[in-house]
């Protein structure tokens, strides 16, 4: 057995003693947790951690660099997951009865809630990280006639929240402006819950790439141009 291979019997190890360790802690916390889902979480937590561990100081100084959005970015990795189970689960139900088919590029997977329920929905369950214009003021120099401008202009996306208070996804902005293309894509997609929950999901017309990352990369055209497709009407 050559290093390589005992290094690799190491990692899983490790990996499954930080699975056991999860799924105590999740039998801990919420007894409702059913066994099967509390194995796979603890699987998940455990590759994870490996692959922490694998990494060059390079690249684990740039997860330290953005530790405050990692809450975000787990929760949008689990629900990922679990959209992508009931994806999974669908098809295998409508497999055992019809012949599968391949989705097409040009069609939006139907996992994006309707309107009607983001509006019922609270934005911190799928918006991500969000907040008011005091935040933007005091961490990102943005002030809040810049902003209000911004805002009417509908170049940075505003989400309700409650009588007349309005927060912002932190994510559309780079450098203490929102990304270019915001415009665009709320001119197409004129909701804007809707527009940030399309913004922040994978997209069938982007290959399974999230938009908002292509935008803070500066690909406007083919995310309008996605955004078009996915676009009522």
């Amino acid at each position: 057995m050559n290093r390589f291979q005992i290094q690799a019997l190491k990692q899983d190890d490790f990996a499954e003693m930080v699975a056991e360790e999860v799924e105590r802690a999740l039998a801990h916390h919420d007894e409702a947790i059913n066994r099967p889902t509390m194995v796979s979480v603890g699987k998940i937590a455990g590759s994870i951690a490996s692959a922490v561990t694998l990494l060059s100081p390079k690249h684990q100084r740039a997860i330290d660099a953005i530790h405050a959005d990692l809450p975000g970015l787990a929760s949008k990795f689990v629900r990922a997951l679990a959209a992508e189970a009931a994806r999974r689960g669908e098809a295998g139900i409508a497999g055992a009865t019809n012949p599968p088919t391949t989705l097409s590029a040009d069609v939006e997977p139907p996992s994006l809630p309707k309107s009607d329920d983001l509006e019922a929905m609270l934005i911190e369950d799928w918006a991500g990280r969000v907040a008011g214009s005091t935040y933007l003021e005091e961490n990102l120099r943005i002030a809040r006639s810049t902003l209000h401008r911004w805002q009417r202009r509908g170049e940075v996306i505003a989400l309700r929240k409650g009588g007349r208070k309005h927060v912002f996804p932190l994510a559309q902005f780079v450098d203490g402006r929102p990304v270019a293309g915001i415009r665009d894509v709320l001119s197409l997609i004129s909701n804007p819950r809707l527009a940030w929950l399309w913004l922040t999901r994978p997209s069938a017309q982007l290959d399974g790439r999230v938009p908002i990352d292509l935008l803070r990369q500066d690909e406007v055209v083919e995310v309008v141009e996605a955004a078009r497709a996915f676009a009522p009407g």
